[in-house]
């Protein structure tokens, strides 16, 4: 395998999470944990997310990746995780970021 597939200690979301709790954030993190079709990023693929709405990672693309961000923030105050399903038609996937239809599950939690 090719060493460029693995991310490095400045872009792997856990590490950066990890960080950011230590300066004393809080921090929530999306995982995708299922797809069905066409996904941007498979299951697995990590987003992190400050109390001050910056993120890294990806779990998708489009409105999905900001609706993400935004339930994220419910998640740190109420220390309540969320699954949250992300579907549509192909007639209207390009609009929300699932450039070929298809559904993605994504779990977010509260680190810490």
């Amino acid at each position: 395998m090719e060493n460029s597939i693995y991310l490095d200690e400045a872009r792997d979301p856990l590490i950066i999470a990890e960080g950011w709790m230590k300066d004393g954030k809080d921090v929530a993190i999306a995982t995708v944990v299922e797809t069905w079709g066409s996904a941007p990023r498979p299951a697995g693929s990590h987003l992190v997310i400050d109390a001050d709405g910056n993120f890294h990672g990806s779990v998708s693309g489009g409105c999905v990746e900001g609706a993400v961000v935004t339930e994220a923030a419910d998640v740190i105050g109420s220390g309540k995780a969320k699954m949250l399903e992300f579907g549509v038609a192909d007639e209207t996937a390009w609009q929300v970021g699932l450039s070929c239809g298809g559904r993605i599950k994504v779990y977010v939690e509260r680190l810490g």
